[in-house]
């Protein structure tokens, strides 16, 4: 299953790493990629993880997540 997480707070690279790495810590996610440009998280992941953990996740690194879709 495909997520896309809006993100607020990232400013450089360094925040979207920051913010991938906590994601794939996730149990059940398979794939994160972060993009600065669009401020957003695609997130592949099983139907188990639920939203709550990867918002979480984002919390964890220092920035909100903003909606999931």
């Amino acid at each position: 299953m495909k997520k896309k997480i809006l993100v607020e707070g990232m400013h450089c690279a360094s925040c979207a790493t920051n913010i991938e790495r906590s994601l794939k810590k996730v149990s059940g996610v398979s794939f994160a990629n972060v993009s600065i440009m669009t401020k957003k998280a695609i997130v592949e992941c099983n139907d188990k993880t639920s939203d709550e953990d990867l918002k979480k996740a984002v919390s964890k690194a220092g920035y909100k997540a903003i909606s999931i879709e």
